[in-house]
């Protein structure tokens, strides 16, 4: 195999296995035995983990700004992920506004090995 050839090989084989590795490392696998269902939304299995908090409080500060809101995080309700080019973030995140408790569900997409983090939704959730 050319140089090229091999170092194009080895750096998609890279981007397919570390979206796996990582939602595995984090206990993000799915119900049966840890597996992954790639493509598929799996529960968070501890949603006190501090990289979930950190999505979290990201998805509020990135809506903020969006929206020039002043919403406060207060914690994660619940939450989900899928592995895709990176893992999305489904979670449930408990706000204020000033005296005003809402919950609402954040998207966050994430390529941990790229640093890369975006709010693809930020929507209300009713009561």
């Amino acid at each position: 195999m050319e140089p090229q050839k091999k170092h194009c090989f080895y750096l998609l084989l890279t981007l397919m296995i570390v979206p796996i590795y990582a939602s595995t490392a984090l206990g993000l696998g799915g119900k049966r035995g840890g597996g992954v269902l790639v493509g598929g939304w799996q529960p968070i299995k501890n949603i006190t983990e501090p990289h979930v908090k950190e999505i979290g409080e990201y998805a509020v500060k990135e809506y903020n700004k969006e929206s020039k809101s002043q919403l406060t995080f207060v914690s994660v309700v619940k939450g989900e992920t899928q592995v895709v080019a990176g893992i999305n973030y489904r979670l449930i995140v408990a706000t204020k506004d000033g005296a005003l408790a809402k919950n609402y569900q954040a998207v966050v997409w994430e390529k941990v090995w790229e640093h890369f983090r975006n709010l693809t939704s930020f929507t209300p959730v009713k009561a």
